[in-house]
């Protein structure tokens, strides 16, 4: 694969991740300039219902579909396979999404974060940062996360996408 041609990695590091509005709007001007086949990962499901309940109307008013995890009534399993049918749909997720979902074509073009997926601090995780390295082990979790998203964009000869991060940290 031809990764540095194909992709591009972009960090918006002016949006404030604190303020709902900003980051609604960031994801409403991105799904809208890749004409859907967008992913919203997110941290938190509040943060997820926020964006959802603000840009909605405005993709729809452009054709777009929006689906979200934790909003719609469906399971994970029936909104990936909406998602891969719809190829303007955007769909709007958590980890679930984020952890091992395939889907290649031009229906993923751009996957967007809205904070670095950093480990939730769980006693189990505490306990192997502390077995494993401290914030070496974090860094480790985090990049495997990102770099297995990235992957996704890229399943065979001809996809092309862009991953980008709404977080500086």
């Amino acid at each position: 694969f031809r990764y540095s041609e194909d992709t591009k990695v972009l960090i918006i590091g002016d949006v404030n991740r604190n303020n709902p509005i900003q980051v609604a709007e960031a994801y409403q001007e991105l799904f809208l300039a890749s004409g859907g086949g967008g992913l919203g990962l997110f941290t938190a499901v509040n943060r997820l219902r926020a964006v959802y309940s603000r840009i909605g109307e405005s993709l729809e008013a452009n054709d777009i579909s929006l689906f979200a995890q934790h909003v719609d009534s469906l399971d994970t399993g029936t909104l990936i396979d909406i998602f891969r049918a719809e190829e303007n749909a955007c769909l709007l997720g958590t980890d679930a999404l984020r952890d091992g979902i395939e889907i290649p074509g031009r229906t993923l073009r751009l996957i967007v974060f809205d904070r670095v997926p950093w480990p939730r601090p769980t006693i189990l995780h505490k306990a192997r940062k502390d077995l494993f390295g401290g914030k070496t082990y974090d860094d480790m979790l985090t990049r495997l996360k990102l770099k297995e998203a990235y992957g996704w964009m890229i399943r065979r000869e001809g996809d092309r996408g862009f991953m980008v991060m709404l977080d500086r940290s």
